[in-house]
């Protein structure tokens, strides 16, 4: 049986692309995206460093309403993954507010303010406080951070969620001599701390369950204080 010929294909034009699939309108959409955001850039950057310092961070948290110890300026230099304290490079602030959807003002105050629901899944959060302690660490080799900048850095990050234990925690920190400053290490079990033990039980705190001497320090000046009462 031969073989039915085969009609010839019309060429394709423009209308039978599926708009789905075509490439070019959002190339467009995304560099004028970028152009925006480097316009914020530009409002709040140092141009002769070509980096948004100290002074333009404070700019930016009048302009949207945020406090700069506010939590969720920390959070926004997780979210940029800024490297250095008090410092956003232009790649940074690209790509972070590309991934917030923040290319106008009135789209990067409302991500702002929103900031603290993107550390409420678990994993986000702990991702998030491990970001914290090493966001503080300005100097070159640096590998701990002094009592002082921990308990601003334990109010900021973990004061809403477990206020009681903070403020026990950083009196605590203020008053002990045996260290002048503390490590990731610390950090972490600060967090894991108040995860497990109950406050109202510390009669059941077992410290043979590795935590760092500064917690067994830390209960036993719990204790103390409780026959104080």
């Amino acid at each position: 049986m031969p073989r039915p010929k085969r009609k010839a294909v019309p060429p394709i034009t423009s209308s039978d692309v599926d708009s789905s699939i075509r490439t070019e309108p959002k190339k467009r959409t995304t560099t004028k995206q970028f152009e925006r955001i480097d316009n914020l850039f530009g409002l709040y950057a140092n141009t002769s460093m070509g980096l948004i310092d100290p002074d333009g961070i404070e700019a930016l948290c009048k302009d949207v309403n945020v406090d700069h110890t506010d939590v969720r300026m920390l959070i926004l230099a997780w979210k940029l993954k800024a490297e250095k304290q008090g410092y956003f490079t232009k790649d940074e602030w690209r790509k972070g507010l590309k991934c917030l959807g923040a290319d106008t003002h009135p789209k990067l105050k409302k991500a702002i303010n929103g900031l603290k629901k993107e550390v409420i899944v678990p994993e986000c959060f702990e991702d998030f406080y491990s970001y914290a302690f090493q966001y503080c660490l300005t100097e070159d080799k640096q590998r701990s951070i002094d009592i002082e900048t921990i308990c601003e850095l334990l109010t900021v990050v973990l004061g809403s969620e477990f206020p009681s234990q903070v403020n026990l925690l950083t009196e605590y920190l203020k008053v002990q001599n045996d260290y002048r400053a503390l490590t990731r290490d610390h950090w972490r079990s600060f967090y894991r701390f108040f995860k497990e033990v109950s406050f109202t039980e510390l009669q059941k705190y077992d410290s043979s369950q590795a935590w760092p001497v500064i917690i067994d320090n830390f209960v036993e000046w719990l204790k103390e204080q409780e026959k104080k009462i």
